[in-house]
């Protein structure tokens, strides 16, 4: 008999819903129950696409007899990671303070007061390698609970002080200069890895948020070897097996140092903010690879993300069932290929190029002699037909392998990235559709996300909203997404709109030191209110707000606006030169501050191709944040067009610091030149 999540709309909530553990969902009924019942609580934390999060539900969750266990002595929570943040991040906080690591699943042991006392992540079914099985971890917190009731408390109590006394308050640090950010670079340098790109050792994760940072800091000072890192790692991630090689879209990170192995999930906000980096980096370099796989990763997107209602889901499983019928599952069985495989599909010649031209080998790269697809070198000119015969083959008979799950859920601040990435992507290289598939993922935030004061709920799905409030990142993401659709677009309602959640940042989100909280002051309150400025595998809401206030502020002239920005930047003078690998986002948003950032006001007769040339120049352009209106001349949907004429009747663009403007250009190449931008 399905238990309360049956009627959760979160899709990993509804993976347990037929568990025999008797699961509540986070609310105040569950704690209620568990005073009413003198017994401490389970809370059990993971996502839809989380791969050992389904190996501890089938191990243990679905098993009868640790489930009557469990429901005799707890009372079970369960909770979708990605609904609820808030939640994860403060408990996932004490995780890592009381061991030293975190991770999902993530469990917790609560007194009925929400107060934690004891932690770990994943638990095996009988003890392992040094772990002990989860049956004794629930047998020894009973104990300790029935019978050391006292010493339960004390650490509870203690606990929850050390939390709260955690609050981070920078914005009296000043902005950060040019010595922060050398400094941040020079770190990053020492980080590197010179032999197959990105930072550090196994696993290794696609440094998106530091790759713009490095590519803003060449735009605006020179600096090579920035370009270097950036470009380098760029192209080897997508030789790799961390990019698909015939359906386009990344991995969730590689468990080697080389690239070549992927944890096969697949989620939207990697591939967003990647398919954006890729697209800056051709933006300077004009780099052939850096374009596809700019355009690739916004297909694959549009493709396989996006729902019915116009947004973009949450992730791919990295596990799908094999394709004997068996019914078991495998972590990639959907993208790896044997040699024989290749051969049943393209014949014995084409099959031959395959296996060199995508790194197969007959023992495998993969488990049980499979390979995962890489992409060691290009093919000549001669080949290019073939390749894509082959690649063609090869996807439509992946298409008949069982598709990995799907979450379909959309979350507000992953589809804000999404948003931003495919505005961009689309101006750039003429792709429309692309350009109208953000717009309709953007009207789909307001019809179904916002309510009349602009408040968002951060999830939906099936175009129902959720009940979960939406987040700092939620609303610095969305604002983020269509401060970039209006500058592609023209449409100066995004700008309005943008201004609405940014305002909302300023009222709810925003300390008196200029510190930022994740959640709004009159949001739920749990043992701690959340507070992160470091990026982890997207924007750090902190940081994602203090760039998009900046942007706000260029376009409009803002003050309040700006001088927040400016305030929650502290964190980076702080932070940014002893851990740039943990402040990108910071770092690249502290990049456009000392830019300016450059207002560029493109004015002319909407339609008009001098205008369209003009316009696509300044989104070119590689200003490190810099931000664009266009339209008619003196129109009032963007304030930087706002006593801006045409010159001798033609459009003409405006390149502005602080609403101090050059002399007017009417010539593509002089603009290119005055932003620095491809051809």
């Amino acid at each position: 008999m399905p238990n309360r999540l049956a009627h959760e709309t979160s899709p990993y909530l509804l993976q347990h819903a037929d568990n025999p553990v008797d699961w509540w969902p986070w609310s105040s009924e569950a704690f209620e129950e568990a005073r009413r019942r003198g017994v401490p609580v389970l809370l059990s934390v993971g996502y839809s696409s989380c791969h050992w999060c389904h190996v501890m539900a089938h191990e243990s969750f679905e098993d009868d007899a640790t489930a009557e266990y469990l429901n005799e002595h707890f009372v079970s929570v369960k909770v979708d990671r990605e609904e609820r943040p808030d939640v994860d991040a403060v408990y996932m906080e004490a995780v890592q303070s009381a061991t030293g690591q975190g991770g999902w699943p993530m469990t917790v042991f609560l007194t009925p007061g929400a107060e934690p006392f004891y932690f770990g992540t994943y638990f095996p079914p009988a003890p392992r390698h040094g772990m002990p099985s989860f049956r004794q971890i629930l047998e020894g917190v009973t104990a300790a609970w029935t019978d050391r009731r006292g010493e339960v408390d004390e650490v509870a109590g203690k606990i929850v002080r050390d939390l709260a006394g955690r609050t981070l308050a920078y914005g009296g640090q000043g902005t950060p200069g040019e010595e922060e950010l050398a400094q941040a670079l020079l770190g990053l340098t020492r980080e590197y890895d010179p032999a197959h790109g990105g930072f550090g050792g196994a696993p290794k994760f696609p440094p998106s948020m530091v790759l713009e940072f490095l590519l803003r800091h060449h735009a605006r000072t020179g600096a090579e070897g920035a370009l270097q890192m950036a470009a380098d790692t760029c192209e080897a991630m997508a030789r790799g097996g961390i990019y698909d090689q015939l359906g386009g879209g990344f991995a969730r990170y590689s468990v080697d140092r080389e690239w070549v192995i992927p944890h096969f999930e697949k989620m939207l906000y990697d591939n967003a903010l990647l398919c954006r980096v890729y697209a800056h980096l051709w933006r300077i370099t004009g780099s052939d690879l850096a374009r596809r796989v700019a355009l690739e990763t916004a297909d694959f997107m549009v493709r396989e993300l996006r729902t019915p209602e116009g947004g973009f889901a949450s992730a791919l499983d990295a596990d799908s069932a094999l394709a004997d019928g068996s019914g078991k599952h495998a972590e990639g069985a959907y993208y790896v290929w044997t040699p024989g495989q290749l051969r049943e599909v393209l014949g014995e010649e084409d099959a031959e190029f395959a296996v060199r031209h995508f790194g197969v080998t007959e023992e495998g790269t993969f488990e049980h002699g499979s390979s995962v697809l890489q992409l060691p070198q290009d093919a000549g000119v001669a080949d290019a037909g073939r390749v894509s015969s082959v690649r063609e083959r090869l996807l439509a008979a992946r298409e008949q392998r069982p598709r990995p799950g799907r979450d379909d859920k959309i979350v507000a601040a992953w589809n804000g990235l999404a948003i931003a990435a495919l505005a961009e992507v689309g101006g750039y290289f003429d792709r429309p559709d692309l350009v109208e598939r953000a717009t309709e993922a953007a009207d789909l935030l307001v019809r179904l996300h916002m309510d009349d004061g602009a408040r968002l709920t951060r999830t939906s799905r099936d175009g129902h909203a959720g009940a979960n409030a939406g987040v700092l990142e939620d609303y610095a993401d969305v604002a983020e997404g269509f401060l970039a659709l209006a500058s592609v677009s023209g449409e100066g309602a995004w700008l309005e709109f943008a201004g609405f959640l940014l305002d909302i940042v300023l009222d709810r989100f925003t300390g008196p030191e200029g510190q930022l909280y994740d959640t709004a002051h009159d949001a739920e309150r749990l043992i701690r209110r959340p507070q992160d400025p470091t990026d982890n595998a997207a924007p750090s809401g902190w940081t994602a707000a203090a760039g998009a206030l900046l942007s706000y502020a260029a376009h409009t002239g803002s003050e309040a606006h700006r001088t927040e920005a400016e305030r929650a930047l502290g964190v980076v003078k702080a932070l940014g030169p002893r851990a740039p690998r943990f402040i990108g986002w910071g770092l690249a948003a502290a990049e456009a501050l000392l830019d300016g950032p450059r207002e560029v006001a493109v004015v002319g007769v909407p339609g008009d191709a001098g205008m369209r040339n003009l316009h696509k120049a300044a989104l070119l352009g590689t200003a490190p944040g810099a931000v664009v209106a266009a339209g008619g001349p003196g129109g009032d949907e963007f304030p930087l067009l706002a006593d801006r004429p045409l010159v001798d009747g033609k459009p003409a663009a405006y390149v502005c610091r602080h609403f101090v403007c050059a002399a007017p250009v009417t010539e593509v190449e002089a603009l290119r030149v005055e932003l620095g931008s491809q051809g």
